[in-house]
């Protein structure tokens, strides 16, 4: 029987953000105490928004390595399942007590790593979760087959979203925009979130941007509905 919600982030949701920090990264069974990009970025991540998780993840990480399921709870569901990371089966308890060696140095350490732009794919969307909603539900290659042009799109995001999540986004745009990256930066970053079409032309990536966060931060387009309209 499949675990609970609940019981499942008690013993394994935080070690699932680490794993999931590594899906589409080349693990190397040999790292030393250098951790590798992938842990720097959830450690990066992690203590600068919700520190007290690097604590958690650690010892999940531990017990899991200490403690590996049998295949008959894993076959119930009664354990979480290590993603394919690229190692023997023989090696992975070694490298799971690795990454929690990595995470209780970041925990310990005096001073917070410094604030830089995200290094890999699972950073960008843990530090932009609704621009990357947006640019990944919005802005995907049937974008011309659903709506008439770019505005038209983000119109229908703005008319049909929780205003909370709006205001999140908001942020986020200005916040990625506060980065300055080189323009050709900043076509990775639409990529690395999910934007499957050009900018409209002649609009650069970071110019579109600039466009989407005047936009978003002006009257929703809910406001011009009539009482009747909003029924």
């Amino acid at each position: 029987m499949a675990m609970e919600p609940l019981e499942f982030d008690r013993r394994y949701g935080e070690m699932q953000r680490v794993m999931n920090a590594h899906l589409g990264w080349a693990v190397d069974a040999g790292e030393g105490e250098e951790a590798s990009d992938a842990v720097q970025a959830y450690i990066r991540h992690t203590r600068h928004r919700q520190p007290w998780l690097l604590a958690v993840a650690e010892r999940q990480l531990r017990e899991y390595a200490r403690n590996p399921p049998g295949r008959l709870r894993l076959r119930l569901g009664e354990y979480y399942r290590i993603p394919d990371v690229g190692l023997p089966e023989t090696e992975i308890q070694d490298w799971l007590l690795r990454l929690a060696d990595a995470v209780r140095r970041g925990a310990e350490s005096d001073a917070a790593p410094r604030p830089c732009s995200p290094r890999t794919h699972w950073e960008w969307h843990a530090r932009f979760p609704e621009l990357g909603q947006l640019l990944g539900g919005w802005f995907s290659q049937d974008m011309p087959d659903e709506f008439a042009d770019h505005m038209a799109a983000l119109d229908d995001y703005l008319g049909s979203t929780d205003p909370d999540l709006v205001a999140r986004l908001c942020g986020e745009l200005h916040e990625v925009l506060a980065l300055r990256l080189a323009e050709e930066d900043y076509a990775h970053v639409v990529t690395e979130l999910g934007m499957e079409v050009d900018p409209p032309a002649p609009y650069t990536a970071a110019a579109w941007l600039t466009l989407v966060a005047e936009r978003v931060a002006g009257p929703s387009p809910r406001e011009g509905l009539s009482s009747a309209d909003r029924g």
